[in-house]
């Protein structure tokens, strides 16, 4: 089967071997990589079953100085320490007087699209994947200042369904740009969760961003693309929820969050929703050993991966704190799943 086809199988809840992966990297794990291989050579065993295309930027920024950048939103970004975090919310005051939300045109980008349908053309044996970046939460509480959102879910109610309205309008018509694209699927960002549970809380989570980001789901159905959503933290409030939504595949599945013991998810909901990611980066890649990274991975193939809905990844990329003999051992047991 190509790659492809192995992923489609995995989402439709079918056994494969292997088991699809993805695997990234951030500051120097690579090049570490490089050095303990010999050369780049390690790099081709790394199957590229999914290939991320876009159509628009969603946070394209505009350089402001060598520390700022602004994105369309008017949000002021601080760019120069890692990570980098808002520094300036346009919305003083929960009110939207005054204030003009970019048209869904300013983000279309035809040289971007084009050069995407190309990349798509190119990788038909490949899971293509049309992604449109940050979400409905996370713009809002750009938008306020993140202890202002969370206030304004509470005392302001009106203004902020005003605003997620605004916002859930714009990703209907990005999806309609994206799904052009000959993708399979379309994939969106929206960290609802922290290590706890739901930062909103369930209820109102269910109140305000369930009903929003049904229709833009519902919206790509009818383009005939699944949906995948990234989420970080915990979910397990919301499962049933994002399920009945008509969420193809989650990913990130942090293990070490509150509820999110994949396994424990696999046995609930398993046969209803793809799973992608689970393996634990805050825990069993930096502070495991060899042995025990692989053994993990094995189990996570055999055990999650039994009746497909499971694509392999890490919950993040491999970050910096990684020893080199753990980023080996996640190649290697990646790449060798027998």
């Amino acid at each position: 089967m190509t790659p492809r086809e192995i992923v489609m199988e995995q989402i439709h809840h079918k056994e494969t071997n292997p088991v699809p992966f993805t695997l990234g990297f951030e500051g120097d794990v690579a090049i570490r990589l490089d050095q303990y291989y010999g050369g780049t050579e390690w790099r081709k065993k790394l199957t590229p079953y999914m290939v991320h295309v876009a159509a628009l930027y969603t946070m394209a920024r505009t350089h402001v100085d060598d520390a700022h950048e602004i994105d369309p939103y008017g949000v002021i970004w601080r760019t120069d320490r890692r990570p980098w975090y808002l520094e300036k919310a346009p919305l003083e005051k929960a009110s939207l007087d005054g204030y003009k939300f970019p048209t869904a045109e300013s983000f279309f980008n035809s040289d971007l699209r084009e050069q995407s349908r190309k990349i798509c053309d190119n990788n038909k044996d490949k899971f293509l994947i049309g992604g449109l970046g940050w979400g409905l939460f996370e713009i809002s509480w750009s938008l306020r200042g993140f202890e202002n959102i969370l206030m304004d879910s509470v005392i302001s109610p009106d203004f902020y369904e005003e605003m997620l309205d605004n916002l859930m309008n714009l990703y209907l018509k990005f999806v309609d740009y994206t799904a052009d694209l000959p993708i399979d699927a379309i994939m969106f960002g929206d960290d609802w969760g922290d290590q706890r549970g739901i930062i909103l809380g369930p209820e109102l989570w269910r109140k305000f961003l369930k009903p929003r980001w049904a229709k833009i789901y519902d919206a790509v159905h009818a383009k005939g693309k699944l949906v995948i959503s990234h989420c970080c933290g915990s979910m397990v409030d919301v499962m049933p929820d994002v399920i009945e939504m008509g969420l193809d595949v989650l990913e990130s599945v942090q293990p070490e969050a509150r509820g999110m013991n994949p396994y424990e998810l696999k046995k609930k909901w398993g046969d209803k929703i793809t799973l992608w990611g689970c393996l634990g980066t805050q825990s069993t890649i930096p502070y495991g050993t060899p042995d025990e990274i692989k053994r993990e991975i094995h189990r996570l193939c055999k055990e999650v991966g039994r009746g497909g809905g499971f694509i392999l990844s890490p919950a993040k990329p491999l970050q910096p704190e990684t020893p080199t003999e753990n980023a080996v051992a996640v190649v290697e047991a990646f790449t060798n799943q027998d």
